[in-house]
């Protein structure tokens, strides 16, 4: 007996300028070339003439590259809450300041400074 096939279904997301993105040049993926998925920021959106779909143009972050008419289906968020999970859940009880990640530390020291008395007493 076969089993059913489930596909993933993707919720239709429109990206507004500025959204940080990661993208996926299709050709260099199917073909097996490396190099083929980025970090992009959404620069504009538009409909293509004849195909009616909205593509998007990107500026590709690594290499500050321009990258124009990325079909959306290649595209997926970026959400803020990933980027910023370490901090968010940075272990503030730990004593030794080296379990936390370099971006935590960073953080404390900039909110902070010199003045620890605004860290939560242990319990």
């Amino acid at each position: 007996m076969t089993q059913p096939q489930t596909q993933a279904v993707r919720p239709k997301v429109t990206y507004i300028k500025g959204d940080l993105v990661l993208f996926r040049d299709v050709e260099r993926f199917w073909l097996g070339l490396p190099g083929h998925t980025f970090v992009g920021r959404v620069e504009r959106s538009w409909t293509h003439a004849d195909t009616r779909k909205v593509l998007y143009d990107l500026v590709e972050l690594s290499a500050n590259r321009h990258r124009a008419g990325i079909d959306p289906d290649y595209m997926r968020l970026l959400p803020a809450a990933d980027a910023m999970h370490d901090i968010d859940s940075a272990p503030l009880s730990e004593p030794d300041a080296g379990a936390m990640t370099p971006a935590a530390v960073a953080w404390l020291r900039q909110h902070l400074g010199k003045d620890s008395s605004a860290l939560p007493a242990r319990p």
